[in-house]
């Protein structure tokens, strides 16, 4: 168990930031550490694979590979399943099931593929024990992975049970919430280290603040949660007990103030109790008000985080959003365009201040009349977006002399002007 094979699936566009994060973890580089698609693979431990449960706020999962065969049928799946030791990580008083998942494969049907690697780790235990595990499709003791290329097919055994996301504390929560993990990657791709304010505007229930906290804390993610290790043979209660330990004493006072606030007073109530489930209660300021009138919550500039509503209206953003040219707008309830309202309320009242936007629009900044001065790619499950970044002045380029209107315009970040980008 001192040298597996691990995969960490993340969301598209994440790889880098996970694989950053990995090496914080654990220390690997190099070889024993690489960014691939969809996620990163590592050499590691099994002590390593508990730690990166812990503490991973990016990845989906932890998974252990156990093969990696080339298949040219369903047949050489069963035969691949049966070759894996399976009595060496779980036994068959557990329930287990196969998940499958393909790029292009020449099989015709997952169902059927994951048919087949089911019976190979069944007759595997039966030939091995006398007896075979159940399988159970709803709340599995153990999932088994398995995902096919055009010619080589990879089994993995899952750690985490649950996905990651699930951090165990998000109890409330209102219409379209954002995972934790794409709420963790938006604060690695904005680089805040918790060294200047952070503020959300339309919090909602509070993903992003909670986890900001979390991060400023010094809170593992997975403190509230428990794992699919739990279930298999190589866990060790003493192991594991020494390692959460560890992680929940390095708590520590928060190193910056976290902000957030939500025009929904219903939706503030939802993120105050969820960060007391996610031990922040004390580490976040949550207030209710409109995006478009609240006023900067802290004298020093910091950074705006926000995954702002979009489309149907929502009631936790108080706009609506309605179809226009086969496009949905958000608006406010008087009719006026909410992204170009805000903006023109960051631009007059936060000065210095920093705004990360995540939106599947990639006009917004054209919208917002504003010149982004960073887009990173960021999916939202199957939504692709753009985490765009706005560095705020007071006013407008047009309120300058022409003199200095192009250098305002280049240390600003502003641009009056839709840049159709």
């Amino acid at each position: 168990m001192n040298s597996l094979q691990l995969f960490l699936p993340c969301a598209a566009g994440v790889e880098g930031l996970l694989a950053d994060e990995v090496h914080r973890i654990t220390g690997l580089a190099g070889d024993d550490l690489l960014t691939g698609r969809g996620g990163v693979v590592l050499n590691a431990s099994w002590r390593e694979a508990l730690r990166l449960n812990l503490h991973s706020r990016l990845a989906q999962r932890v998974l252990v590979q156990l093969s990696h065969t080339p298949y040219r049928s369903e047949n050489d799946l069963y035969e691949a399943a049966s070759a894996v030791t399976w009595e060496a990580w779980f036994t068959n008083r557990e329930t287990f099931k196969v998940e499958v998942t393909a790029q292009h494969s020449p099989l015709k049907s997952l169902n059927f593929a994951g048919l087949k690697v089911k019976d190979g780790i069944v007759d595997r235990f039966r030939n091995k024990t006398g007896e075979r595990p159940s399988v159970e499709t709803q709340w599995p003791h153990v999932r088994v992975f398995a995902h096919l290329t055009s010619d080589m097919a990879t089994l993995y055994i899952d750690t985490s049970g649950e996905p990651l996301f699930k951090r165990g504390w998000r109890e409330d929560k209102g219409e379209a919430p954002l995972k934790e993990t794409l709420a963790a990657a938006m604060i690695a791709a904005s680089g805040w280290d918790g060294t200047v304010p952070l503020y959300d505007p339309c919090c909602g229930s509070g993903t992003i603040v909670i986890e900001a906290a979390q991060v400023a804390c010094n809170i593992p993610p997975g403190q509230f949660r428990r794992f699919g290790f739990e279930r298999l043979v190589p866990y060790q209660e003493h192991v594991w007990k020494a390692i959460w330990e560890t992680g929940k004493a390095q708590k520590r006072e928060p190193t910056a103030p976290i902000f957030g606030s939500d025009v929904a007073f219903r939706m503030v109530d939802f993120a105050q109790r969820n960060a007391e489930r996610a031990g922040v209660a004390d580490a976040v300021n949550l207030r209710g008000g409109d995006a478009l009138q609240r006023m900067p919550p802290s004298e020093t500039p910091g950074v705006m985080l926000v995954n702002p509503p979009y489309g149907e209206r929502i009631e936790t953003a108080g706009v609506a959003g309605k179809s226009q040219g086969g496009r949905e707008r958000a608006e406010t309830e008087d009719g006026g365009d909410f992204f170009n309202q805000l903006a023109s309320h960051w631009k007059k009242n936060y000065p210095g201040w920093t705004a990360w936007v995540l939106t599947p629009d990639l006009k917004l900044p054209s919208r917002m009349r504003l010149k982004e001065s960073r887009r990173v790619p960021m999916w939202n499950g199957p939504i692709e977006c753009r985490l765009f970044r706005f560095d705020m002045v007071r006013g407008s380029a047009r309120d300058k002399s022409a003199g200095d209107k192009s250098a305002g315009e280049k240390s600003a970040g502003v641009n009056d002007k839709n840049d159709g980008s």
